[in-house]
């Protein structure tokens, strides 16, 4: 196969299921030739992100990553994208030991911020406590002049238990009001002007039990379009 990219995924394999069936839906293809070529790496069995970014006592995950990026380089994809936030706490060390474009899914989220919410200026980050407590999104939302707000510990409680007791542990299953509570909380009290979904399970949720009443960058529904929109560039597709 030639002309196509690869897609780190597997973590966890919902939330790249949901990425997986996002592409597709939005690709406009006619027919089986004009859906895009690429290969995914369901690397279910990458240590936890979140334990060892909290704990470097724990198993950490990035040598698993490093062998999946210099697989997929002997496959000669022509970029590569990782559908975990909390992983891209390795990005520099994963896009260096990559032969091609690594697209970056917090970079891309807050550029489509500024593209889309142009007057905002406190970004919250719903996310997982790695995610938080390594500052993922910190540096990317500081270096364009915004502010990041984290959740407070409560709400941070009702984040886990939809990620980790709900959505990891019970297979995609999603408490609306739960997950709606957390947007609306997020908003009122603490004020923000936008809630970044910087966690693929928050945007699996999203998926489930949709909603349009708050100001939301997902952030795996962003890179689904960066994807999908530098993929059919390089391979040549009639949309």
């Amino acid at each position: 196969m030639k002309q196509f990219f690869s897609i780190l995924g597997g973590m966890g394999t919902s939330a790249t299921e949901s990425f997986i069936r996002i592409l597709n839906q939005r690709t406009p293809a006619n027919n089986d030739q004009e859906y895009l070529n690429y290969i995914l790496v369901n690397h279910a069995s990458v240590p936890d992100r979140t334990a060892y970014i909290l704990d470097h006592q724990q198993q950490n995950f990035l040598p698993e990553l490093l062998d999946d990026v210099r697989q997929q380089n002997l496959l000669k994809p022509d970029f590569m994208v990782m559908v975990c936030n909390t992983a891209h706490y390795f990005y520099d060390e994963l896009a260096a030991a990559s032969d091609v474009p690594f697209l970056n899914m917090p970079v891309e989220t807050v550029k489509e911020i500024q593209t889309k919410f142009p007057q905002a200026k406190r970004i919250g980050v719903a996310a997982t406590r790695g995610t938080i407590g390594s500052g993922i999104y910190q540096k990317v939302i500081q270096d364009a002049g915004l502010t990041e707000i984290v959740p407070a510990p409560a709400i941070q409680d009702d984040i886990d238990e939809l990620i980790y007791h709900q959505i990891k542990e019970e297979r995609g299953k999603v408490d609306p009001a739960l997950y709606h509570g957390i947007l609306q909380k997020m908003l009122t009290e603490q004020n923000v002007d936008v809630i970044i979904l910087g966690c693929t399970e928050l945007s699996l949720a999203q998926e489930l039990a949709p909603t349009d009443q708050f100001p939301l960058a997902d952030a795996q529904s962003i890179i689904a379009d960066r994807t999908l929109a530098l993929a059919a560039k390089l391979q040549h597709k009639p949309y």
